[in-house]
């Protein structure tokens, strides 16, 4: 569905990108996990049009294309949950659902005085909460009344309902307690269901080893391995995001730094 090869983005000295791989299967949750400063949120970043990458060549069904910002991206059909969660917290639950996309009445009261068809989106943004089964009381209501996950579930659905191609989620179960977790890993399952792919950017590997078809593991600006999880231990994949282990082309393991796999427990296989 997507994919990246080469990809490389410098900001000054710094290389965030470096050479970095890509590749989304459909109907898939592909979780992109990394130590921190590892450039995983650059390398979605170009992905989703957040920033042009220096070098590189970004693919969407087999088609080069290329970014210009994220409103690229959006028309591209890839939507993006971002950790914020970028709602609108005094609105209306249907009105963040359209933010952005708001639809206006027919005729001059659209046209000349831009009223907006608030009917209309409240029914059209209930037919998708449904669509997920994300039970939520009133429409009506403010996104600030709501708990986190209630306001999870309205980003969620609010990126399910115009993603055409692609999902991104960063860190969605951040900020989430048990339950409220399980209900948007819930969610992204759902989603993949409907015939969405989902990435997922996460640093809980128990939510990752949960949910995650595969697991692409992101380490200083490049791609270090994509894994199964059904393949490797929880340990082994830490292991391989920290350099202490390396995947072979077997798809075996090799003790990159003995130390630090002992330290870690692992061992090559």
């Amino acid at each position: 569905m997507l994919s990246a090869r080469g990809l490389v983005k410098r900001y000054g000295q710094v290389t965030a990108i470096d050479g970095a791989d890509f590749d989304l299967m459909p109907d898939e949750v592909l979780a992109v996990i990394g130590d921190n400063g590892a450039g995983k949120t650059s390398l979605i970043k170009a992905l989703t049009g957040a920033l042009v990458p220096d070098a590189g060549e970004i693919r969407l069904n087999g088609e080069p294309i290329r970014f210009a910002g994220p409103q690229d991206a959006r028309a591209r059909g890839i939507e993006t949950v971002y950790q914020d969660l970028a709602v609108a917290p005094s609105m209306d639950i249907a009105s963040n659902m359209f933010l952005g996309r708001e639809i206006r009445r027919r005729g001059v009261l659209g046209s000349v005085f831009r009223l907006l068809d608030r009917k209309t989106m409240r029914e059209q943004a209930a037919a998708h909460l449904a669509s997920l089964k994300v039970g939520i009381g009133s429409l009506t209501q403010p996104v600030e009344t709501l708990s986190g996950g209630q306001r999870q579930a309205v980003a969620v659905a609010r990126a399910a309902a115009w993603a055409r191609s692609v999902v991104v989620m960063d860190e969605p179960t951040a900020a989430l307690g048990v339950k409220e977790s399980g209900q948007v890993l819930d969610l992204i399952r759902r989603i993949r269901d409907s015939g969405v792919p989902v990435i997922l950017i996460s640093h809980n590997m128990p939510h990752v080893f949960e949910i995650a078809d595969r697991v692409h593991v992101h380490r200083l600006g490049r791609r270090e391995a994509v894994i199964k999880p059904s393949e490797y231990s929880m340990a082994e994949v830490v292991a391989i995001m920290t350099g202490a282990l390396s995947v072979s082309p077997d798809g075996g393991t090799v003790v990159a730094d003995s130390d630090a796999a002992s330290a870690a427990g692992v061992h090559a296989s």
